[in-house]
């Protein structure tokens, strides 16, 4: 285990110094539960300032709908309980499936809302008539504990996610470039090891999201460069199929004995420039040097020619990639915001494309509403005392935890937390409160304690421990403007959230945990009805599109496939070369119809062909005649940059779906259709 560092003192006595800022306001406010400001500030604080300031809006704009909703609904269906309880159960589920669909801060909104509703609703089915004073009270006490941990993030030693970000950039590029030069020089690796790196380099493209989103909402400086991150990101995913069908094209060439001198000591060259400093000069050069082994693909073009044609495309993508990441890594380390145009500048379309899964969004909403109701089924069966704190804690834990592949693991943590908070309530609570006689001295008294909760939140295997031994250790202490210290109320407390939490975790993995191997099977075949649908589609769409709508899906399959055995990794495929089918097939879709013909309606058979292939209800053999039949008949067509572009996607195709099959086929040449029908 790591040491906490200076920063992470740091972040634990900033965030002490929030909490009894906000305690202070509240009890001197005469807030009737000030002790909700306090918890408020452990479970909004964030390392990264950004991130706290993030949420900060989206919290009390949630916090406000579901103490509104609260309102609507507890003095209209108090006398109903088991009404008030489906309405409420469906009110936070219904939030969690939205909050589920959005993969940034904004997803707190409805989360915050659908869980207020629940804090605030349950606790006032005994006096209803005061519901308006008590939602109005949690919003000011929760608000207040918001505002209070965004102040401490923004003023107090605000850490930026910048350095971060170009720390975890100069690695991600380091390892993307060895795996480039690998490619260009032909040194190969084991099968396993490269599916392995690309798919860790997906990941951790995709993990930079977070601090993105942080870097967004700061107010260090640091801001200005945010307009760099969208494109940096999505550049850094494109990367991987373009090497990728690099990688494929040098070693179809090299196999066919048709990699000459000249294209060997291009690619030498161009790994040479891939591996020093930024020269711009040295890349007008390499492109002059690719236009002259792109060959024009005239009438009947040898499979040599067309695996050239695809390598140049390539060769320039990886050439204006490489500028474009260099230009923005520098603006993020400088905060400056962008300002000249980028050279591979596809992916301005694609920053906001994101995988929603509402499937598995649907399960979780599922899981949290009969988790509500099995807590309240117990609390009105029994009659608890304070048994709204069951239903109220397991809304919070099963939302909080809900992106989980297996949410129940963490929900018995989080659990185990409140009883830690517990134990060290209860010793505050009748030991050392009672000797307490000012807020000096209670501060003083729980210094040690919340500290030691915010040392723990800076690390992520602890970070869930530490929030919630904080949040329910103040639930649970219920500090007013006066000690009142009875164990009745306290153990009540006590056993309604770990009973409510054990509910939610049992519940979950009953009807939503599903493990990392079906997460992983579920986003893989989702990947394929995509290619398929593109392949059936009509439209004038960009292959960018769709690829970066699957590559998202790639960043979240990674990270699930490390933790499986190596032959279940196998068994689902080359991930990678399923978006490299998806941009050709979005590309070959998009320039039909400028083709006539038998080019156009060999194109069309060969589109139909490949998408009963990816739904698995076609003979492979099929598909490969047509896609040669394609080639034969595009290949004759006149030539036009549209004819250009389906052969280089037809290729593409061939490579990507039958990488093992022997060439395309040699033809003599045939009259032009024009000849054929005079």
């Amino acid at each position: 285990m790591t040491l906490p560092g200076w920063r992470d003192w740091a972040f634990a006595l900033k965030t002490y110094a929030a909490a009894m800022l906000a305690l202070y306001l509240a009890l001197w406010i005469d807030l009737p539960r000030p002790y909700w400001a306090l918890g408020t500030v452990y479970i909004t604080s964030q390392v990264l300032s950004g991130a706290t300031r993030s949420k900060a809006v989206y919290r009390l704009s949630g916090t406000a709908l579901g103490a509104a909703v609260s309102v609507v609904l507890v003095p209209n269906l108090v006398n109903e309980p088991v009404m008030l309880s489906l309405a409420v159960a469906l009110w936070v589920a219904l939030c969690l499936y939205v909050s589920l669909l959005d993969r940034t801060p904004a997803s707190y909104l409805p989360m915050l809302a659908g869980y207020t509703a629940a804090l605030i609703g349950f606790p006032a089915v005994d006096d209803p008539g005061a519901i308006f004073d008590t939602a109005v009270a949690r919003a000011e006490e929760i608000g207040l504990g918001i505002l209070c941990a965004s102040l401490a993030a923004t003023v107090v030693l605000p850490q930026s996610a910048a350095p971060a970000i170009v720390a975890r950039l100069e690695s991600w590029l380091a390892e993307a470039r060895s795996w480039t030069l690998a490619a260009l020089q032909r040194t190969g690796m084991a099968r396993a090891e490269e599916t392995g790196r690309r798919l860790r380099l997906a990941s951790d493209a995709l993990a930079l999201d977070a601090l993105g989103l942080a870097l967004r909402n700061e107010a260090t400086g640091a801001e200005r460069s945010a307009a760099s991150f969208a494109p940096l990101r999505q550049h850094m995913l494109m990367v991987l199929p373009i090497v990728a069908a690099l990688s494929d094209r040098v070693g179809a060439l090299e196999q066919a004995g048709a990699l000459p001198a000249r294209i060997r000591a291009l690619l030498s060259d161009l790994a040479l420039w891939l591996s020093g400093d930024d020269d711009p000069d040295g890349a007008a050069r390499l492109r002059e040097r690719i236009a002259g082994i792109d060959p024009s693909l005239d009438r009947d073009p040898t499979w040599t020619q067309l695996l050239l044609a695809s390598l140049a495309a390539r060769l320039r993508d990886v050439i204006d990639l490489r500028q474009d990441l260099r230009a923005l890594r520098g603006h993020l380390q400088a905060g400056t915001v962008p300002g000249a145009p980028l050279a591979f500048a596809y992916t301005a379309r694609v920053t906001r494309i994101r995988h929603r899964d509402h499937g598995l969004a649907a399960f979780s909403a599922f899981g949290v509403f009969v988790s509500l109701l099995t807590c309240c089924a117990i609390w009105i069966a029994t009659g608890w005392p304070d048994g709204s704190a069951a239903p109220m804690m397991g809304a919070v834990a099963c939302c909080l935890f809900a992106a989980q592949d297996d949410p129940a693991p963490q929900i018995l943590s989080f659990a185990n937390s409140a009883l830690v908070g517990a134990v060290g309530a209860g010793l505050y609570l009748f030991a050392i409160l009672p000797l307490a006689t000012s807020f000096e001295m209670l501060a003083l008294a729980l210094a040690p304690a919340l500290i030691l909760c915010g040392l723990a939140m800076t690390q992520p295997r602890t970070t869930a421990m530490g929030m919630g031994a904080a949040l329910n250790g103040a639930t649970l202490l219920a500090l007013q403007n006066g000690y009142s210290g009875e164990f009745a109320p306290f153990a009540n407390g006590v056993i309604a959230s770990v009973v409510g939490m054990w509910i939610g975790a049992v519940v979950t993995r009953l009807v939503r945990s599903v493990g990392a191997a079906w997460s992983a099977r579920r986003l893989v075949g989702i990947n394929r009805r995509s290619l398929a649908a593109a392949a059936e589609g009509r439209g004038a769409g960009h292959g960018l599109e769709l690829a970066a709508l699957m590559l998202d899906r790639v960043g979240l399959i990674a990270p699930r496939l490390a933790t499986l055995p190596a032959e279940e990794t196998a068994a689902l495929g080359d991930l990678l070369g399923d978006v490299r089918i998806g941009i050709n097939l979005v590309e070959v879709r998009r320039v039909r119809k400028r083709l006539t013909g038998r080019a156009r309606i060999a194109v069309d058979e060969t589109l139909a062909l490949a998408a009963h292939q990816l739904r698995g209800r076609t003979d492979g053999r099929d598909l490969l005649a047509a896609l040669d039949d394609a080639l034969d008949a595009v290949s004759r067509a006149a030539s036009t940059p549209e004819r250009r572009a389906a052969l280089i996607g037809l290729t593409g195709l061939r490579r990507g779906i039958f990488p093992d099959a022997p060439g395309y086929r040699a033809v003599a040449p045939l009259p032009d259709e024009q000849e054929m029908a005079a």
